[in-house]
């Protein structure tokens, strides 16, 4: 047998190499990650990287000794690394929104030679997932989109084999998948819109038209205790007035000349058990609002023409795109009736507040385009896209869908560039606004002599473009640049330290 010489390292055994193995791997985690900590039993924060600590300021500390020997619930808002201490379990990829931005994240907990839970770590895998994740998000999204409506089809089969009398089957056509967008104002709203599904209050959408406000609804109906109930919806601002209150609470048998012998259910009604979706709240007459009122309190309603009050339970979700506010100053909308529908609001943000998500809009709605016409998706230029995102979009996602509709039947080829979305837009009334700047748009402009340099140095140098137009378009404000960017401030401070 060989010799070993004394400067022959001796092999590793077992435990040798585990210890090894959890060093390299620690190692390795702080070093390509965006940001790590380390709580111990307790929950407390016990240790952060270099890399976290740029997060610090966003998240209202100005030194790591004001973060470090806090609880975590305590400095960083919507954690869930509580449930992995008390459970054990890891939670290998979440995603979490706070007032720091929308991150991907990893927490994986830490056990001791007794498989005692002794503490845990985070991992921020990601800090800006609507750049890194929009393309899987996007397939994700469209796969979703295939299986509701595979689920619809099979729903209204079932409904015609059964003969379904009157309305047939009501069930939520959406989920929250459903809801394009992985920016942090999208995030945030789906975040709401879930919490807000878990309990029973009554939920207020408010936002522009053509935000989603009626998707959201539907989602939320989906993601709530009442998924297997019917959802029944009503658009108060398409019902005449004196239809409404036969709309919402039935008519009996002959109640009127004309009525129907057998009566009819109102929506009320034909919600229980379920969810009941009162869209464009905002235009309800004053003479129904005390009725309405009345009913949400008491839980019963009274059909036209009867005597006899009918017991119901929903779930109302409202929405509504007028000031509800200014229209309770102005007497036009009942304070009370406001307070009982404003217990848990959720605010839709327009599309230029979210205007990361235009790029994956864009792919899901042409992709339904083409699906619904028989055709190929269209495909858009640099220019165009970069036109697009560019626009207030007064409409939002619906004036998205109707231009990028219009632009597809028209055009001669499956391309579409920025001339032929700019006649679009002036037809509908509209002058383009300019676009994103060229550099952003396409980084092409730039010229292939730059194509000749590392393609580090070409993406530094396209971001330090990017965040100088945004900074001069929006007068140095850094949080109004972060958002259009779809970065957190904290990753902005960071890139404006470091521009390298």
């Amino acid at each position: 047998m060989p010799l070993h010489s004394e400067a022959s390292p001796l092999p590793l055994d077992a435990q040798g190499i585990l210890e090894l193995a959890a060093r390299s791997m620690f190692q390795l985690f702080s070093s390509v990650s965006q940001g790590m900590f380390l709580v111990d039993c307790s929950g407390r924060i016990v240790w952060v990287n270099e890399g976290y600590q740029r997060f610090l300021p966003d998240l209202g500390f100005s030194s790591v000794d004001q973060f470090v020997g806090r609880t975590v619930e305590e400095v960083i808002p919507n954690t869930q690394m509580r449930s992995v201490l008390e459970t054990g379990q890891p939670v290998l990829i979440d995603l979490l929104t706070n007032k720091a931005g929308t991150f991907v994240v990893s927490r994986i907990p830490l056990r001791d030679e007794a498989e005692r839970v002794i503490g845990a770590i985070g991992i921020v895998l990601f800090d800006h997932p609507e750049t890194t994740l929009q393309p899987l998000i996007g397939k994700f999204a469209l796969l979703q989109r295939d299986l509701d409506d595979a689920r619809r089809e099979l729903a209204s089969q079932r409904s015609r084999s059964l003969a379904v009398s009157g309305d047939g089957e009501r069930r939520a056509k959406y989920t929250f998948a459903s809801f394009i967008g992985s920016s942090p104002a999208a995030a945030e709203v789906k975040r709401q819109a879930r919490r807000a599904a878990q309990s029973s209050s009554p939920v207020l959408l408010l936002g522009e038209t053509g935000t989603g406000k009626e998707l959201l609804a539907h989602a939320i109906h989906a993601a709530s205790s009442r998924a297997s109930g019917p959802f029944v919806s009503v658009n108060i601002a398409a019902v005449p007035d004196t239809l409404l209150e036969a709309e919402f609470f039935g008519v009996a048998p002959g109640a009127y000349t004309g009525a129907d012998r057998k009566g009819r259910d109102g929506k009320f009604k034909l919600a229980d058990g379920g969810t009941l979706f009162l869209d464009e709240i905002g235009d309800m007459p004053q003479s129904l609002q005390a009725k309405l009122l009345r009913a949400l309190q008491e839980g019963e309603i009274e059909p036209l023409g009867s005597n006899k009050l009918v017991p119901f339970n929903v779930r109302v979700v409202a929405a509504t795109s007028r000031d509800l506010g200014a229209l309770v100053r102005d007497s036009r909308f009942r304070e009370d009736l406001f307070y009982r529908l404003h217990v848990l609001p959720v605010r839709v943000p327009p599309l230029r507040e979210r205007r990361g998500d235009i790029p994956a809009l864009v792919e899901v709605l042409g992709e339904d385009l083409a699906l619904r016409n028989g055709t190929v998706p269209p495909e858009l230029q640099p220019d165009a896209m970069a036109l697009l995102a560019g626009q207030p979009w007064r409409g939002n996602i619906r004036e998205l869908r109707n231009v990028l509709e219009q632009a597809a039947m028209r055009s001669d080829s499956q391309s579409i560039d920025a001339y032929q979305l700019e006649s679009i837009l002036r037809e509908a009334g509209v002058e383009p606004a300019a676009p994103v700047p060229a550099a952003v748009a396409d980084p092409g402009a730039l010229g292939d002599e730059h194509c000749l340099r590392p393609l580090a140095e070409q993406v530094a140098e396209l971001e330090r473009r990017a965040i100088a137009a945004a900074l001069k378009a929006h007068g140095g404000n850094k949080q109004a640049t972060a958002r259009q960017l779809g970065i957190s401030r904290a990753t902005l401070y960071a890139r404006l330290e470091n521009p390298e």
